[in-house]
């Protein structure tokens, strides 16, 4: 293979994408069973629309309709249970690493493989620009149909993915560069093979490694944050989870086909698991949540990653005062305060 091929499959330079903007049409097919009466009230409106287009003047109905689908969305979404608000953070619809990559950074250029056995496309990793500023962006990425999710195994990282993570994390500390980790899988890839090239050792092997970088690291629950697959790239100086995602040490059907041997009873385990950001923030597994707009990050990207921007943005600024080499002993405290230990 010559030189120049290697170093093609080495980067890919990708384009600035505009924020994606999602039609009524688009979000009726994958709306989720209890966004159903938002999506009809929706359709009601493009039909005033477009009547109105045609001379009529509805002006008022459509007022009417608008304040009612805006109350219909803000009942809903304002009291969502544990369960739907897992099947939020799962919406088809709902951005995923590369959005926000491509809406927030300039210059990204990816990174590929972890140098000892492939590529692992479930997990992207790279350096990008920060308003400016390098920064080293790592994060899972689902598939937007079955080819892609097939080729990124829905996001469920392989071995390989949490190594090649690692390796582009310490070209970051080599290079003093911050690290901000976008997390959304619902677990490590488990499959045989990914068991044979050391799953388990790889994710602890991060674990402790990311524990030691000297330069700061953001994390960011943007989904499924999925058991150990999730804290592969989820060791940070500071932890936040998105209003409608969530994280937890199992999928709610895990945990039910374990514990009451009936995956059906997924509501309850959602419940009982305290997987969401509300929860995490009193339980203090995580810093803060990152609110998103009315109806989820999936009806409107933009506000949406203009709230993660704000987030990132306070969190660097406030681990720039921190020198280098007391990071790693402070992100060490912070994982060791949560729980509760009884001395016998």
């Amino acid at each position: 293979m010559s030189k120049k091929k290697k170093q093609n499959q080495e980067t890919e330079v990708l384009p600035v994408r505009k924020p994606r903007t999602l039609g009524t049409r688009k979000l009726a097919e994958a709306c989720l069973s209890f966004e159903r009466p938002v999506i009809e009230l929706e359709k009601k409106i493009d039909e005033l629309r477009a009547s109105a287009a045609q001379g009529i003047d509805l002006s008022g109905e459509i007022s009417s309709a608008e304040k009612k689908m805006e109350k219909a969305l803000k009942d809903i979404f304002d009291n969502l249970t544990p369960w739907q608000r897992v099947q939020v953070a799962r919406h088809p619809l709902r951005p995923y690493t590369m959005d926000y990559i491509q809406y927030l950074t300039t210059d990204f250029v990816e990174l590929h493989g972890d140098r000892h056995f492939s590529d692992d496309r479930a997990i992207v990793a790279g350096f990008a620009k920060w308003q400016g500023k390098p920064i080293c962006v790592i994060g899972h990425q689902k598939g937007r149909d079955t080819k892609e999710n097939l080729m990124r195994s829905f996001g469920s990282a392989h071995p390989e993915g949490y190594r090649k993570a690692m390796r582009i994390m310490r070209l970051a500390e080599k290079f003093a560069t911050p690290i901000l980790c976008f997390v959304d899988t619902p677990g490590a890839y488990p499959g045989v093979g990914a068991e044979e090239r050391g799953q388990a050792e790889a994710i602890a092997y991060n674990l402790r490694e990311m524990g030691d970088l000297t330069v700061p690291i953001v994390v960011i629950v943007i989904g499924e944050g999925g058991s150990g697959g999730a804290l592969g790239i989820g060791v940070g100086d500071r932890v936040y989870v998105m209003e409608n995602a969530y994280y937890s040490v199992i999928s709610p059907e895990g945990c039910a086909a374990i514990l009451w041997k009936d995956s059906s009873r997924s509501e309850d385990a959602a419940r009982a698991l305290k997987l969401t950001a509300r929860d995490l923030k009193e339980l203090g597994v995580i810093d803060d949540m990152i609110r998103e707009p009315l109806g989820g990050a999936h009806r409107d990207f933009e506000a949406t990653a203009e709230n993660i921007r704000a987030t990132v943005n306070s969190a660097f600024q406030e681990l720039a005062e921190i020198p280098r080499k007391d990071l790693p002993g402070e992100r060490y405290e912070k994982f060791r305060k949560m729980g509760v230990f009884t001395v016998r």
